[in-house]
């Protein structure tokens, strides 16, 4: 790509995060720095950094973030391993089943958890069935420990993001040079840390990279643990308060900057020596065979994190399929009219639809933005390159409720941006919304993949007289194919599943994307719970066929679904 080229994906990228990401985060933000008098002021910034309350927000923030962090590291990277290295029992079936976190909107699994580890719930019920606790007797787990129930949540729920990015990572390591250490006495541990680890680091980086910065700013866990002592909920509580609370808004200001802070302190520390390898030999032999108790310990690892992470799923299935549950283990009733119930629904079929649309545009418009940005960023020299990776990154750093209250504010009749009001028709602002908030999935994932491809090969197709765009088009995209279904898979999954943008933009109910179709089913009375869970188990189903196919499709064509 020709400096000329880059500057043009510089500038055009620019404009588009500077009209549909900080134009309305300045609509936001103008309430924390403007006094009543319209004049600028950091009067309200000074006062939050030295209040104790908002002070422990931030801190439990920051903890909250790097605990679930390591802990979906210490969960995603030895089934990446093992996936990728080892056959065991059962490991196609868990290799597709460790994806099944992105299946189910956060919101809706809080549903399944709270019938199960609610005071009534499922596991009182059982301790009592089984004579550890006399009859009667309650417990909310939920409320117990608040901290580590959100990060255990956090983890389990965003584990896949480091999974995705280690398992293409892997997939693009040279074997030779793991030989090479190996036949030079290099072996086990040692030659993971001082071979592999570094290899492999980008793509570990660039997944816990997201998942940080999303636990950073996480908003519905929190809520659903009733845990108020973070900035992201004191950002969504100081909202709604009618008086005009300027805090809330300086906090916003503190939480980006906190963000993009913790993101340039990772790049500087982790992201450097980035190596670029040649694509894994065809004949490297693939997965090797284990001891039978290796194996049967790898299946058995698998297990427990697939167990763990499927109860929010589990929970809302048996909600679907029941009549009633209260205070026992199994529901005590069953029944299908709920699924029939819900595609019964005048607003069911054309929700599906609307979010099929909404988030395939977006993430077409992700694949082509994130690959040029992350070019620009990894092969390129251009002065402020960093800068455009930081702006990438920058939605992640938003709550996307303050994202979605700008929208509404810089789309009102009068402004600039009046033209795409969503009250009339929010598909074009939807799709806006969704592509800016899943955005820097697939920059992270599209630029691991050009660090660790060579440039040998694009320099060789120049050499031949193959233009640069010619290039990239038929030599380095291929190369890094997994990388790119990594990060369109992520940046889709989500789009289906966005809360905050969808429960905000979408007025009308003939736009209702459906996360907000399953919200307005779980408000009616009565059967209303029971109706949005099987709501989102069709939503389940749906998405996790999608997945599937995809994956085996693109097996077929790639040996396997992150394999370069």
């Amino acid at each position: 790509m020709s400096k000329l080229s880059a500057r043009f994906v510089f500038g055009l990228t620019a404009a588009f995060f500077a009209a549909f990401f900080v134009w309305p985060v300045l609509e936001i933000l103008k309430g924390g720095f403007v006094d009543a008098d319209g004049k600028l002021t950091f009067g309200y910034l000074f006062a939050l950094l030295t209040d104790p309350v908002y002070l422990t927000g931030l801190r439990n923030s920051f903890l909250l973030a790097g605990a679930a962090t390591a802990l979906a590291l210490v969960i995603a990277l030895p089934l990446a391993i093992g996936v990728d290295r080892y056959q065991f029992p059962g490991r196609s079936l868990f290799s597709s089943l460790v994806l099944v976190p992105m299946i189910l909107p956060p919101f809706v699994g809080a549903i399944g958890i709270r019938e199960i580890l609610g005071q009534y719930g499922a596991l009182n019920a059982l301790l009592v069935a089984l004579g550890l606790r006399p009859a009667g007797w309650t417990f909310d787990w939920l409320a117990a420990n608040q901290f580590w129930g959100v990060v255990i949540i956090d983890a389990l729920s965003l584990y896949p993001i480091i999974y995705l990015n280690a398992v293409a990572a892997l997939a693009n390591v040279d074997p030779a040079m793991e030989e090479a250490a190996q036949n030079l006495g290099c072996t086990g541990l040692r030659r993971f840390r001082l071979i592999t680890l570094p290899l492999i680091k980008s793509g570990l980086f660039a997944g816990g990279t997201i998942v940080f910065i999303w636990a950073f700013t996480d908003l519905g866990t929190p809520l659903i643990f009733d845990y108020s002592r973070v900035a992201s909920v004191q950002i969504y509580s100081g909202l709604k308060d009618i008086g005009g609370n300027p805090f809330p808004y300086a906090l916003v200001a503190v939480t980006m900057a906190s963000s993009v802070l913790f993101y340039a302190v990772g790049k500087g520390v982790f992201g450097r020596a980035d190596f670029a390898t040649m694509p894994r030999a065809a004949n490297s032999g693939g997965p090797r065979k284990l001891p039978a108790a290796r194996a049967w310990l790898c299946t058995a690892f698998f297990s427990a994190v697939t167990f763990a992470a499927l109860l929010p799923h589990a929970g809302v299935v048996l909600i679907a399929f029941s009549k009633d549950w209260y205070a026992s283990v199994l529901p005590r009733a069953w029944t299908l009219d709920n699924f029939r119930i819900a595609l019964g629904q005048p607003l069911t079929v054309s929700a599906i639809a609307n979010s099929l649309k909404f988030s395939s545009a977006s993430t077409v418009v992700d694949l082509v933005l994130g690959v040029a940005i992350a070019y620009v960023v990894v092969r390129t020299r251009i002065a402020g390159r960093h800068v455009l990776d930081f702006i990438s990154m920058l939605p992640l750093a938003v709550p996307g409720l303050v994202l979605a209250f700008g929208y509404l504010a810089m789309a009102q009749p009068g402004r600039f941006f009046a033209f795409i009001n969503p009250v009339e028709n929010p598909t074009v602002l939807l799709i806006v919304a969704y592509s800016v908030r899943r955005l820097p999935y697939v920059v992270r994932a599209a630029a691991a993949g050009f660090q660790q491809s060579s440039e040998t090969f694009e320099e060789a197709a120049q050499n031949l007289g193959c233009p640069p765009f010619k290039a990239l088009c038929k030599i380095t995209l291929p190369l890094i194919a997994a990388n790119l279904i990594a990060g369109g898979l992520l940046a889709f999954a989500f789009a289906m599943l966005e809360v905050s943008d969808s429960l905000i933009l979408a007025a009308k109910q003939a736009f209702y994307p459906i996360t907000k179709a399953i919200m307005e089913l779980f408000q009616l009375l009565g059967e209303g719970k029971y109706i949005a869970s099987a709501l989102g188990v069709w939503a389940m189903v749906f998405l996790g066929v999608t997945i599937v196919g995809m994956s085996l499709l693109l097996g077929k064509k790639l040996g396997a679904i992150f394999r370069v």
